[in-house]
């Protein structure tokens, strides 16, 4: 099997790795806008890897060029792990050119103040009532087209989104008869040592942080301010820690495939240092995306602000601490009262070992393989556009166990209030 891997970021590498080492793909081609990245990459890794591996320069956000690349190498699947903005255009190009798509985060549109994005968005806004700036309808848009093609698209194969949702079929599957409540946990317990930083895209991870939180229940949309409910939780591996609830993609898609369930809520762990200084940047307006004139060039703050801060791809050689991901269930199975809790605990130092990169990549970049391996050998392949949990958990869940993203089972756990 061959693989094109459109990225080069942190994530990216994970998966590169993964892939290449796997002994499941035979190729393995990276493409990016800056191909000297990918070089010292595949230069790096080509010792270990079992795979044929080769680069190329794509722009990701052009159609056209997408498709030289991709008619030119003729892969199995493509995986997007390059920025949210760019899904619809790599999307576009694997129906242009007849092959299977994979991408760990759904679209975001970077020009929020677009007048064409911004009348749909005010649609959406009113008509389900949730005010994030991403959603899956640009996605699942494509569905019949994916279809009548006879390709697969599968979306949001991270850790959560991804891993989170498979951990929910999984229960579905073999622990409930009727989930009623979901609440998926997002620790990092993670210290890097510096004053702030974002362990992801900082664009991608201030925006969703200072935005409005929501969660579902009873097929209702509930939005909160940013940041305004707060629980604290005892994490496996990790301790005490509070987190905050957050707006999150996979409520959406849950929402529709786990039939049943009441309430759905994301949690993610911030300590008071990250917050006081997002609070900050947002307050003087460095979180904005809208252009302003400086010195006779025009910026976008928030893109500058990216400028300034640590890379998310240097943070391994610093980390220490683990993480600890997954998903707490309420509901019945055979008429009793169930509570189920599904987690894995990756640690920092260990991921940096093993592929140079801190847990946060990590427990995204194996998911992203995990993904583009079941789409591209056919198991997790039919023509569409699907969601994780739209899939047989159990060969993905086989899958992180070999890979390197163990979980856990624990009967009867805490309960978040």
């Amino acid at each position: 099997m061959k693989l094109l891997v459109i990225g080069c970021g942190g994530v990216a590498r994970v998966a590169i790795i993964k892939a290449a080492t796997s002994g499941e793909f035979s190729s393995v081609m990276i493409a990016s806008r800056t191909e000297s990245k990918c070089i010292s990459l595949v230069e790096e890794i080509k010792g270990k890897s079992k795979a044929e591996l080769s680069t190329a320069t794509v722009n990701a956000e052009d159609v056209d060029d997408l498709c030289r690349v991709i008619k030119g190498y003729g892969p199995d699947a493509v995986l997007n792990v390059a920025l949210p903005y760019q899904d619809l255009t790599i999307m576009e190009a694997c129906l242009k050119c007849g092959v299977h798509y994979v991408d760990t985060a759904n679209y975001e549109c970077e020009d929020t103040d677009d007048p064409v994005w911004r009348a749909a968005y005010e649609k959406r806004v009113k008509e389900k009532g949730f005010t994030a700036y991403f959603d899956y309808s640009y996605q699942w848009a494509m569905r019949e087209r994916f279809e009548k093609a006879g390709l697969c698209a599968l979306l949001g194969t991270g850790f959560d989104p991804g891993v989170s949702q498979v951990f929910c079929a999984y229960a579905q599957k073999h622990y409930f008869d009727e989930i009623e409540t979901i609440d998926i946990l997002d620790c990092n317990g993670g210290d890097h040592g510096y004053a702030f930083a974002t362990n992801f895209n900082p664009e991608i991870n201030l925006r969703e942080v200072s935005a409005n939180g929501s969660y579902i229940e009873n097929g209702k949309w509930i939005e909160t301010k940013p940041l305004e409910i707060k629980r604290e939780y005892d994490f496996a591996g990790v301790g005490r820690k509070d987190m905050y609830l957050l707006h999150h993609e996979e409520l959406e898609s849950l929402a529709v495939n786990i039939k049943g369930v009441k309430r759905i809520r994301f949690f993610m762990t911030f300590g008071e240092s990250y917050i006081r200084h997002m609070n900050c940047l947002q307050d003087v307006g460095m979180l904005s995306t809208t252009p302003i004139e400086f010195e006779g060039r025009e910026i976008v703050p928030i893109k500058f602000l990216k400028a300034l801060l640590p890379d998310p791809a240097t943070l391994g050689a610093r980390t220490k601490g683990k993480t600890n991901i997954g998903c707490i269930f309420t509901g019945k199975k055979d008429g009793k009262d169930r509570t189920l809790y599904i987690y894995n605990v990756c640690d920092h130092e260990e991921c940096f070992k093993e592929v140079g990169s801190q847990a946060i990549s990590y427990t995204t970049g194996v998911p992203a393989m995990i993904g583009a391996l079941l789409v591209a050998n056919g198991t997790w392949q039919k023509s569409g556009v699907y969601n994780c949990e739209e899939f047989d958990p159990d060969p993905y869940m086989e899958l992180l166990t070999k890979y390197g993203l163990p979980w856990t089972v624990e009967e009867d756990p805490v309960l978040v209030d």
